[in-house]
Formats: C-alpha cells, structure tokens, sequence
C-alpha cells in the first residue's frame, strides 16, 4: 500500500477495499447509527447490528438510514449482545468490532476474556491519527483511552500495537518519539528512564519495524526549531509519526487538546484483539466516528 498521507487518502483507501463486514454492539444509538450509515454510503463496510430490535428501527427511521443494508440481530441482554458479536468475529463471520449504547467495560468484558476473547493474551490499546494544520504529516498517539498507568512491558506492547497498524497505512519505517517532560534521562522520572530502555532496545533490534528515539519533550518531537534550540541531532526530532505518551492522563489531555483546541481531525481505534475495535467517545464528532470506521477498515486483516 502507498503510504497515507491525510485522512481523505485514508477514506479513499478504505474505499478501495472490499467492504468489511461491522458488528454494532448494542447499535441503537444515533450519532453511532449515523456513522455506521454514512461509511455504508462509502461502501466501506457491510454492517451487523446487535440490540433492539425495535429501538434499531426507530433509531434507523430517525436518520433516515435504510436497514436494507443491514443485517439485524434481535437481543434484549447488553452482555449476551456483547458476546454475540465476539462469537460472530470468533466464526469469521464479521471482520471490526463496533461499541453502540454500552458501557465500555460491559463490552470490553467479553472481548478480553482469556479462555475465549479476542486478544490472545495480547495487550489491547488504543490508538489515535491525528491530522492538524500545525504539523507536517499525520501523527499518531498512544495510549490515550485504555492502559491507565503503563509499566515498561504494557508500554512496548503498546509500541508494537501502534508500529502494526503504521505498517497497514503503508509506513514501512515509522518514527517513534517516546515523550516525556523533558529530553534528558532522570532517574526520578520513570518515563524518562522506559525512554532510554526502549531506545536501545531498538538500536539492538530487540524492537524492530521503526526508529525509536526518546526521551523526548513534546515540542522536541514535532518541531525541528525547538529541537534544534536544544542541539538535539536526530533522525526523530520534529518528524516523528507517532508518540508514545508516559500515560493516560497526559495522552488523553493532549488528545482532547488537538481535538478542541488545536483544529485537529482524528481517527481512532483499539488495538491487539484479533480484529480492530472501534470504540468512539460520546464527544466525538460525525467526522471521527466515520474515520475512524476507515481505519479499522484498512487495518482488517
């Protein structure tokens, strides 16, 4: 695949693909239903909607959205819908996973159930591609949602989550800047430290498939000025593709600030179960929720 540019290249890609088959989990919510309608008018997915019946055709009624092109699935239970759709994914049967009008831990329940979920044992995590205008290129970052305090293990899983789907948007070497408060090492400061260790271990080529370089302070990351203020010489600084947060609460911070403050467009999803997840926020917007249907699209296997 030629590498993805900007969200329009990722929409037209997913367009070229073979339409996935999406399972909604308890789908009778409007600005979910709304997205699941306007990626089928892209001829991006194929969906299954699990829930209400009723409450599926009164939402569906209200947007206008034919279920002509859907296939729907009667269940009243929340849990037995979840588990529905992870039997469905588990037969081959539907190819991206899709939260509706569930709590997130009530859905994510089934999907990490170690005798038979969807992780095999792998770390789910979750990823987020951001297009602004202050930055050159798209820039992804993790793990804003899920792993809230990451220790060095779940942090090189969440490296390799991320490094996997840049490979599925057609960037063979993607640069990693591992973030923290400042660019030096300080042994106080546990990011720095995870950082460095994650730095040679790429240099070592225990982790391959991308450039690893950290720590990094944000504005060393994606600005050459600042880096080069600092006489920072890097093949990273001020170009990196993706960066790995220290943990939740700084990478949701700086999520919600591209989003609302910086004019950012985003896509998101969660990574390391055996199909993409698409578990968008309640505040996201119709544009997201699509692109981010794309991209669980283009990272389907």
């Amino acid at each position: 695949m030629h590498r993805i540019n900007n969200l329009n290249d990722l929409l037209k890609a997913a367009r070229k693909k073979h339409p996935k088959r999406m399972v909604v989990v308890c789908a009778a919510h409007k600005e979910v239903m709304q997205a699941v309608m306007h990626a089928c008018d892209e001829k991006i997915i194929e969906p299954i909607l699990i829930g209400n019946r009723e409450e599926i055709e009164k939402t569906a009624s209200a947007i206008g959205f034919s279920l002509n092109k859907a296939n729907v699935l009667d269940v009243r239970c929340p849990e037995e819908a979840c588990q529905q759709a992870v039997n469905l994914i588990k037969r081959n049967e539907a190819e991206i996973l899709m939260k509706g009008m569930i709590s997130t831990s009530a859905f994510l329940k089934p999907i990490v159930n170690k005798d038979n979920g969807l992780t095999n044992n792998k770390l789910l995590s979750h990823f987020a591609l951001f297009e602004t205008p202050y930055y050159h290129k798209l820039l992804g970052i993790a793990d804003v949602a899920i792993n809230i305090s990451p220790d060095f293990s779940d942090k090189t899983d969440i490296l390799k989550n991320s490094v996997e789907i840049f490979h599925k948007l057609g960037v063979k070497l993607p640069k990693v800047a591992v973030i923290a408060a400042v660019e030096t090492v300080n042994l106080k400061m546990e990011a720095t430290v995870h950082a460095a260790m994650l730095t040679m271990m790429n240099k070592r080529n225990q982790i391959t498939g991308c450039i690893i370089e950290g720590p990094f302070a944000i504005d060393n990351a994606i600005s050459k000025l600042a880096a080069n203020s600092k006489d920072i010489e890097s093949e990273v600084a001020g170009d990196a593709d993706f960066l790995l947060v220290p943990d939740l609460n700084s990478g949701n911070i700086l999520y919600k600030a591209l989003n609302f403050l910086g004019g950012a467009k985003s896509a998101s999803i969660v990574a390391g179960a055996s199909v993409p997840v698409v578990l968008t926020s309640r505040a996201d917007s119709a544009a997201s929720r699509l692109m981010s249907i794309a991209l669980a699209a283009i990272t389907a296997n």
